[in-house]
């Protein structure tokens, strides 16, 4: 059975042989388990292991398409080496570990509203989709599933405006939450229109909107700025193309808010953290209207556990989470250097026993 009958059967939550599973490496990790592996960049990690890979489409600019000219806004700014603007326009500097930047918003002085308005806002405005729907013709032929990213709302909106500036907005000047959020949806629609019209199997979005213990801000502000927006791309999607999935990330306790994830379209919800959820008793309740992406723990299980710890981990997310064929294994984040090797293998090899009869 190849990975696109794999996918709809899992979203359809039958019983099948083996789940779908995959794990992803900071660039340190990854080259520390090559090494222990004995291969170089040239092997193919996916395919050696057998992870769930779905095909990435996007839109493409057009010809001679540049980024907009960030300089202005960190003109006063001396940069670190290393240091550079991303597309949204946020200066972004290296930190000491792995992954780990710091975040210069370029709207973090902004007092007035037209500030605001005068930012250049991510945009797919004449990116072309032409080619979406033979790609994902593509990717099914070869039994894959096509996805496309629509990345963030909020965690966007918040790194354009500035993390403590947005939160303050959120009471302070609602109408300038409302522009930035506003931008930052049009882009998304834009994409989440094409991808549904092309036929794409999975739409990746979502923001990280809880820290351990609970949402970092009041449930109604949530509704109020990020849920309703959500939703009205979610449905544009899903008028276009009805079997389009939503697939939903965010770290932390988001436990209040999944009815309505539910509610809004979501199917599949990432990362399910183990160390801030009772993920046994979410799939109690709403199992019959999602699908789990994750539960292997990457605070606990997989740095800290042995090889047979890891297995044991797998086989009960396996046993109590999967016993309806919803469930898609993967650590609940990126791997740190500090995972060891065999708790990577022992995730793989757990993961590609089968299910017995």
């Amino acid at each position: 059975m190849n990975q696109l009958e794999q996918f709809r059967r899992t979203m359809r939550r039958e019983r099948q042989e083996r789940f779908l599973y995959y794990a992803n490496f900071t660039p340190p990790m990854e080259t520390r388990f090559r090494a222990w592996l004995g291969v170089d960049e040239r092997e193919d990690l996916g395919r050696r292991f057998g992870m769930f890979r779905p095909v990435d489409v996007a839109l493409r600019p057009p010809a001679g398409w540049e980024k907009p000219d960030f300089g202005k806004y960190f003109a006063k700014v001396e940069k670190k080496p290393g240091a550079f603007i991303n597309h949204l326009g946020v200066l972004e500097t290296p930190g000491s570990l792995y992954h780990f930047t710091s975040y210069l918003s370029p709207l973090r002085e902004a007092t007035t509203l037209a500030e605001v308005m005068d930012f250049p806002y991510p945009s797919v405005a004449g990116f072309s989709e032409a080619h979406l729907a033979a790609e994902v013709e593509a990717a099914h032929r070869a039994g894959r599933v096509a996805g496309m990213h629509l990345t963030h709302l909020y965690e966007d909106s918040w790194q354009i405006r500035g993390y403590t500036e947005f939160l303050m907005d959120m009471i302070e000047a609602p109408e300038i939450c409302d522009y930035v959020l506003d931008r930052v949806q049009e882009r998304n629609l834009a994409k989440a229109r094409a991808a549904a019209r092309a036929g794409v199997d999975i739409l990746y979005t979502g923001d990280d909107v809880a820290n351990q213990r609970a949402l970092m801000f009041a449930p109604e502000l949530w509704r109020r700025f990020i849920k309703s927006r959500w939703a009205e791309v979610y449905a544009a999607a899903k008028a276009i193309h009805p079997d389009i999935k939503i697939w939903y990330h965010s770290d932390g306790n988001i436990e209040t808010i999944i009815p309505e994830l539910i509610e809004i379209g979501v199917d599949i919800l990432n990362p399910l953290q183990p160390e801030c959820l009772d993920v046994v008793e979410l799939k109690r309740r709403y199992g019959d209207k999602l699908v789990f992406d994750g539960t292997i723990g990457t605070q606990t299980t997989m740095p800290f556990a042995d090889a047979a710890g890891v297995r044991e981990a797998v086989r009960h997310s396996r046993r109590e989470l999967g016993r309806d064929g919803g469930l898609i294994l993967s650590p609940t984040h990126v791997l740190e250097p500090e995972v060891p090797p065999e708790n990577i293998e022992a995730f793989f090899d757990a993961c590609r026993e089968a299910e017995p009869a």
